[in-house]
């Protein structure tokens, strides 16, 4: 039997990408799919409705029903291909008030030291690690959401406190520490934990 040659050069389809959210998340994008196809369904009512009404050449509704309908189609295929690239773990808040604190895990909050190696500057930064997509700020305890997926959450989880680590980043290289490992209060969660929203599609 031959082979083909697209069979022979074709890239295999890469394993899906573990990502730990929050409870309902799956929820909110299986309601996110189904509103953009309601939306879908309203905005072809809309294109037919235009198109009745004459010359297509000079129909501005028609052409602007046309343009949203592929927006939103272009949504609906890259929302397709978010749940389809990744393998999404459900995790619940409340056990972050009591894990241990040896190693920096998801769930902790860290003061992490990040040294730019090209300046040497050194920055301090209080982190909650959190699930995906969180990216709230807490302005009176200063505590940023780092998604536990993100660049620098991946360069330190695992670190343990007061152990350098060089690191790529994509602003460049540098040395990360963790200065301390705890757990998070209930009232830091309640402020930085808002509600689970779907994730940002680009429709352009």
């Amino acid at each position: 039997m031959p082979l083909h040659r697209k069979r022979i050069f074709r890239i295999p389809s890469p394993a899906p990408t573990t990502i730990y959210v929050r409870p309902g998340y799956n929820r909110v994008l299986a309601e996110e799919f189904e509103a953009l196809k309601r939306k879908r369904v309203d905005l072809v009512k809309d294109k037919v409705e235009a198109h009745s009404q004459g010359d297509l050449r000079e129909n501005f509704g028609f052409k602007a029903a046309k343009d949203a309908i592929r927006a939103v189609d272009r949504k609906m295929t890259a929302l397709d291909r978010f749940v389809a690239r990744n393998a999404f773990i459900e995790v619940d808040p409340a056990t972050w008030l009591t894990k241990p604190t040896g190693t920096l895990q998801l769930g902790h909050v860290a003061v992490i030291e990040k040294e730019d190696a090209p300046t040497k500057r050194k920055h301090l930064f209080t982190f909650l690690v959190t699930t995906h997509g969180e990216t709230a700020t807490d302005p009176e305890s200063g505590i940023e959401c780092l998604p536990h997926n993100s660049p620098l959450a991946a360069a330190v989880l695992g670190l343990t406190i007061d152990a350098p680590a060089k690191v790529m980043l994509p602003a460049g290289q540098a040395i990360v520490t963790v200065r301390s490992i705890r757990n998070p209060t209930q009232t830091e969660l309640d402020r930085l934990l808002t509600a689970i929203k779907p994730p940002e599609m680009e429709d352009d």
